[in-house]
């Protein structure tokens, strides 16, 4: 990503050798350029009957919204575009223009020294509802609520305010602050799958609301450990690596006994599992990188079992 994300590193969260590959890693130089490399995918198959076909329109029309766009106002070479994809399935139509939907996006971020990226988060929304009609233009306008484009906006938001955390310790707060308003305006505008309210799969504004709970900075801090101290140093010291993300996890362990089960920490499990298995399959400590991620996250606790080979 892009040199300009350099102010958001704590002088006291990274040493000098930290921030010396910090430099090497990013060109000093960012132009000005859009902050996406999204690639958007719309599923209307269930529908039946009308024709729908004018729904591939606003598949294009989406990944033009969310690449063509500065969203903030920081520079990103082409190469530094934040990787995402966003899917969205249609399940049915309430009308011949208002459909309920359900929405999986995710990001990643490219891996230090080497050709292979992370998943940094994967959101799967189950509540959207939406309106489109054929030609239909998509207006930026964040200070009026809009079933389609503020669902698009929160995403985006949500997606840069992870990204920047993984740069720098709490580096993606304004952005995550700006998805919090508008999450506050669609509640005012009581819109569908915004609530606060505890459910199985928490609205937007929960979720929100969790990343900017103080309480929560723990499991914002491991997002830039995770990546920072851990995965981007993996090729030139993979057991100082595997023992910071050995680290994480016995923070997140602490956060866990103050928060018990938050869809925010769930979100970090549900992009990392295999990963954390691989990271840690054949080291000396895996007992003990088992114990932490079957209790954090008893769901994958089948992969998890790799480690005890």
């Amino acid at each position: 990503m892009s040199f300009s994300k350099m102010r958001f590193l704590s002088a006291s969260t990274a040493s000098a050798a930290g921030l010396l590959l910090f430099l090497l890693f990013f060109s000093p130089k960012p132009t000005a350029a859009q902050e996406f490399n999204c690639t958007v995918s719309l599923n209307y198959s269930t529908l039946t009957g009308s024709d729908f076909g004018f729904l591939e329109d606003l598949e294009v029309r989406m990944e033009e919204y969310v690449n063509d766009r500065s969203w903030t106002e920081d520079g990103f070479r082409e190469d530094e575009r934040i990787e995402c994809t966003v899917e969205v399935i249609v399940l049915e139509a309430l009308s011949l223009t208002s459909f309920d939907a359900r929405l999986v996006v995710a990001t990643r971020r490219p891996i230090y020294n080497t050709m292979q990226h992370s998943t940094v988060v994967r959101f799967s929304d189950e509540s959207w509802q939406f309106r489109y009609a054929q030609g239909q233009p998509l207006v930026f306008n964040l200070e009026q609520y809009d079933p389609l484009t503020s669902v698009i906006d929160f995403y985006v938001y949500m997606m840069l305010g992870y990204d920047y955390d993984t740069f720098g310790e709490l580096g993606g707060t304004p952005h995550f602050e700006t998805a919090r308003r508008i999450a506050e305006r669609a509640q005012s505008a009581s819109g569908q799958g915004w609530s606060e309210l505890a459910s199985t799969e928490p609205g937007r504004g929960n979720l929100i609301t969790q990343m900017l709970d103080p309480r929560m900075r723990p499991l914002r801090k491991a997002y830039f450990d995770y990546h920072f101290a851990g995965l981007d140093r993996f090729l030139v010291n993979p057991d100082a690596a595997r023992n910071a993300i050995l680290q994480v996890l016995s923070d997140l362990d602490v956060l866990y006994e103050d928060v018990s089960r938050q869809h925010a920490l769930d979100l970090f499990f549900l992009a990392k599992y295999n990963e954390l298995a691989a990271v840690f399959e054949g080291w000396q400590e895996s007992n003990q990188a088992y114990d932490y991620l079957t209790l954090l996250d008893p769901s994958h606790t089948s992969v998890y079992e790799a480690l005890l080979e």
